[in-house]
């Protein structure tokens, strides 16, 4: 027994080397798994910290996962009711009464065709088989097929579409009649009037819906207010004003978690964050001049805010509700209304003041294409769109 002791001792003294080795392996193993939560998490600990590139992805700056209201809105996450629909981004040129068709493969207009009188957005249908250009003071919507990129049929003739929204459930077009100061809910078929809301302010145009679908809040432009609509009762609930003198708000979006909206205000050179529960303001981001338009990136991280007086695009990270990054368009330009590519690897904007259309790397910021069009571009259509069906607007998705 005593001969064999040494050679035990041995024996175990390999067998604990070999353990051991074998636990620093998988500790090794489960550490790198777990890298790209730890570096994500350290590059939200200040602005110090080392960013990996899987924390520039949760940052908003390329394709990821989104959860929550943008779940569905993911980079290449395509329904299959777009098959078969081309990749174009359609230009309502407000001044010039024309659409421009681009395809962002070569970055060039391939298309263009008369509309109505001034036309201030191009929105998908509901179930997404179906563009309708607003025509505002040509009172009709142009029906667009994506098919084809070109008009299909006869405009159809609504009072003032200054802009266009649907329910959630799809059961009714919202058409913003800014002019006449009124929401008029519509079959989103027949367009037959259901019932018409009087807005009771000055500049009703854009909106957004909570994330139970049930409640909808609404700019009024040119009186700073923010209204609360009850959309199963077709009604108006609530008013708010916003605290800034000459307050202008535009573009409302629903932040990821569905806690708040965001409402861009041209004036005020910013961003409001609205309770989306108790209906008030929480708080206030400062931007640039002009903010305009608010676009969610492809993995829900960030949004992009243009800011069409300053010539530039901040970047809003939804975690900390700050600017994490300003993009200057070089040689200036006027960014205010398009959409994020359906990879997130592109933001295409209008600009409003000069007649062309930008292609912005949302990797580094980087203008990537500068296309004329035609005066007055505004609420352009970038398709296709990720997501299972269309709020409206130019592309608000879920």
């Amino acid at each position: 027994m005593n001969r064999l002791r040494p050679t035990l001792i041995a024996f175990v003294a390999v067998a604990v080397l070999v353990l051991t080795a074998l636990a620093w392996g998988v500790s090794d193993r489960d550490e790198d798994a777990d890298a790209p939560r730890r570096q994500a998490d350290a590059s939200r600990a200040g602005p110090g910290a080392p960013r990996s590139p899987d924390a520039a992805r949760r940052a908003g700056r390329g394709p990821g996962s989104p959860e929550g209201v943008y779940a569905h809105t993911g980079a290449g996450m395509l329904s299959p009711a777009v098959k078969g629909q081309l990749e174009r981004i359609y230009v309502p040129n407000s001044e010039a009464d024309t659409v421009s068709v681009i395809d962002p493969g070569r970055a060039k207009v391939v298309d263009s065709f008369p509309v109505a009188d001034l036309p201030h957005h191009i929105t998908p249908s509901y179930d997404m088989k179906t563009f309708y250009v607003n025509n505002t003071s040509g009172n009709s919507l142009t029906p667009i097929d994506p098919r084809t990129a070109r008009p299909n049929g006869r405009p159809i003739p609504v009072d003032d579409p200054y802009n266009l929204y649907f329910t959630p459930g799809g059961r009714s077009a919202i058409v913003v009649a800014e002019r006449l100061q009124r929401l008029d809910f519509r079959h989103p078929k027949t367009w037959k009037l259901q019932k018409s809301v009087p807005a009771g302010c000055a500049g009703v145009d854009h909106m957004d819906f909570t994330a139970d679908g049930r409640r909808a809040v609404t700019s009024c432009e040119f009186d700073g207010t923010l209204l609360l609509v009850d959309v199963p009762g077709k009604k108006v609930i609530e008013r708010l004003s916003l605290d800034h003198p000459g307050a202008k708000p535009v573009d409302v979006r629903l932040s990821p978690d569905g806690e708040l909206f965001y409402v861009a205000d041209e004036v005020a050179n910013g961003v409001w964050k609205i309770d989306a529960r108790k209906f008030r303001v929480k708080g206030f981001i400062a931007t640039g001049r002009g903010t305009h338009g608010l676009y969610p990136s492809r993995d829900a991280g960030v949004m992009y805010a243009t800011n069409r007086l300053a010539g530039t695009v901040s970047v809003i990270d939804f975690d900390t509700g700050k600017v994490s990054e300003t993009w200057r368009l070089p040689g200036g330009g006027s960014p205010d209304m398009g959409g994020v590519s359906a990879d997130g690897k592109l933001l295409w904007l209008s600009g409003r003041y000069h007649a062309e259309v930008y292609a912005i790397d949302t990797g580094n910021g980087r203008l990537r294409a500068r296309i004329p069009v035609a005066a007055g571009a505004h609420g352009m259509l970038v398709w296709p769109q990720p997501g299972r069906y269309s709020l409206g607007h130019t592309g608000n998705m879920r």
